[in-house]
């Protein structure tokens, strides 16, 4: 499967938890939320429907320069392509499938048309009980459907060191809340690095956080299957 694939070329033992050890405190991390949703609210962008990209660390741009988080290269990807959509990125580091059902009112502010969730990393490295973390997510999907938002699903993965058993049940959850609710899904948001020949050096030093080169190729994956939403 290449979920498990990805996760051995990434060398993704070596994560303790996505934004866990290394990440900014919460207020800090808030901070930085609010930050990339005023940098990218301009005058000239007010009138285009919005995107917003709601997830942990991964999707923040931990790590990486103001500007260089995938949320930002997608922006770009979808200028380039003549898109006319602004992208918010709701990504805070450390948030957990908890976290993001807790802050769904800050995203449903943005009055956003498509949302692209990537959450449950943080549930997974944690050990969290994987029925917790489909009961967040289903309720997420749930509260954003509800609100006629079309939604792109992010799969992620966990370091072969959890058990087969927990990694196959934790991946299957994307899996089947897609098909349940008819989602878009990127079947593992990280799947262009991990088949990256060079993909050591797209990846920073924690082992973790894509480089600004890695979250370019990740808005480039995000970018092939957030397109058929936009049409």
């Amino acid at each position: 499967m290449i979920f498990r694939c990805c996760a051995l070329a990434l060398g993704l033992i070596q994560i303790a938890s996505i934004g866990q050890t290394s990440a900014p405190a919460p207020a800090a991390a808030a901070q930085k939320s609010a930050q990339n949703r005023v940098a990218q609210t301009k005058p000239a962008d007010a009138n285009r429907p919005v995107i917003v990209a709601f997830g942990d660390s991964l999707t923040a741009g931990y790590g990486a320069e103001p500007g260089y988080s995938f949320p930002d290269f997608l922006q770009k990807d979808l200028d380039r392509a003549g898109f006319a959509w602004r992208v918010v990125n709701e990504g805070v580091s450390g948030d957990t499938t908890t976290d993001g059902l807790n802050r769904l009112n800050e995203v449903l502010a943005a009055k956003p048309r498509v949302v692209i969730v990537e959450f449950g990393g943080n549930d997974g490295l944690r050990g969290l009980p994987i029925e917790s973390t489909r009961t967040n997510l289903e309720q997420i999907i749930v509260a954003l459907r509800k609100a006629g938002i079309r939604l792109l699903l992010a799969g992620m993965t966990l370091p072969p060191n959890y058990g087969r058993a927990y990694i196959k049940t934790f991946e299957q959850l994307y899996v089947d809340l897609a098909d349940q609710y008819k989602l878009a899904r990127i079947p593992f948001l990280m799947q262009d690095i991990a088949a990256n020949g060079n993909f050591r050096a797209l990846i920073q030093r924690d082992g973790i956080h894509p480089t600004a080169e890695g979250n370019e190729i990740v808005a480039g994956t995000v970018m092939r299957y957030l397109k058929p939403l936009l049409r």
